[in-house]
């Protein structure tokens, strides 16, 4: 169970002794904290809440919070939030003392006090200090989730929100997405507020969703390979309007070339789709969505080895060319892209 869906099943009257919710997936980890915050109906006013933003605060006045009875309930609960001595970042807040001081109180907690560590970051699992938490606490890790989790999580989501999608077109959503958390979870609320009834279809997630700068390079790589420069232009136009530098745009579009070139090879060797998505993750040491191999596979179709290899060339030295400060930068792009053009 991934820990979105532990924290829905949270409340307040069922909060452990000791909660841990930390993670690397930032995205997810916002969302999971400000879930988690209102499941357990934290307010900042009621004083049977503590909170302590441990980058600001000295351990020792959070540390008399937390040894205290409660004064106006049973029970309190105290929130140590920023808590970056946990992680693997590089910052420590409590000095060796206080972190000791902090492991005693983990071995034999206050029976009226429930203890909340809150930071973003992984884990470190090599200190003394998270060797006790995983033992003795609930720990909530929003760590990024493989494609079959984030496809079944909001799934549910969806089906609860009462949007139904026609064939396929939840995989588009995905893509369209980047397969990412938050950008996934912030789709879904668009396509929520677009359509009210109906299924959703591959027209609607066109018209209710935002293009990325990811969405904007593709429709200005197909305008390049189909000779509209004055299109291509006006769209470099926007997106520097948009504050999207020349450096960015290169990057993008390198990414979206050598994926087309990787299977482009990995096809005339003979391979499955399947098999250019194992063959990719390996070589990227990272999971390739298979979706996006499919969708490269088509999209390279009509182009050649050649021109692939040409056009990345071009990028590259433009690339070099804007960092070295060779000519205006603005210059160098449009020159890039009117070569690709003419070479398509």
């Amino acid at each position: 169970m991934i820990a979105m869906e532990t924290i829905e099943k949270l409340s307040r009257e069922k909060l452990p002794k000791i909660t841990v919710l930390a993670g690397e997936d930032l995205g997810q980890y916002s969302q999971a904290k400000e879930k988690f915050l209102k499941q357990i109906g934290f307010d900042s006013s009621d004083l049977t809440y503590s909170y302590f933003d441990m980058s600001e605060t000295d351990y020792q006045d959070a540390e008399l919070d937390l040894e205290s009875m409660p004064f106006f309930a049973d029970e309190k609960v105290v929130i140590f939030d920023h808590f970056a001595d946990m992680t693997t970042a590089k910052k420590s807040y409590l000095d060796e003392k206080a972190l000791k001081r902090l492991e005693n109180y983990l071995q034999s907690p206050v029976e009226t006090t429930r203890l909340v560590l809150m930071a973003s970051g992984k884990l470190d699992g090599k200190r003394r200090l998270v060797k006790l938490l995983k033992r003795d606490a609930l720990v909530l890790e929003a760590n990024s989730l493989k494609d079959t989790e984030l496809r079944t999580y909001f799934q549910k989501q969806a089906h609860q929100e009462g949007l139904t999608f026609d064939k396929g077109v939840f995989e588009e959503l995905l893509v369209k997405s980047s397969f990412d958390f938050s950008d996934i979870q912030k789709n879904l609320a668009f396509l929520k507020g677009y359509k009210t009834e109906g299924n959703i279809s591959s027209q609607d997630i066109t018209e209710a969703i935002p293009k990325s700068l990811q969405d904007n390079i593709f429709d200005m790589t197909q305008l390049l390979l189909r000779g509209q420069i004055q299109d291509v232009r006006e769209l470099v136009h926007d997106l520097r309007l948009q504050g999207e530098d020349e450096i960015k745009l290169i990057a993008v579009m390198l990414g979206q070339f050598r994926t087309y070139l990787q299977v482009k090879l990995l096809s005339a060797q003979g391979k499955s789709e399947q098999q250019i998505v194992s063959s990719l993750s390996d070589y990227l040491s990272r999971k390739v969505n298979p979706f996006q191999v499919r969708y490269a596979i088509r999209d390279s179709r009509h182009l050649s080895v050649a021109f692939l290899k040409t056009t990345i060339k071009t990028l590259v030295e433009t690339d070099y060319q804007i960092k070295t400060g060779t000519l205006d930068k603005d210059y160098l792009l449009d020159l890039a892209l009117l070569k690709i053009a003419s070479n398509s």
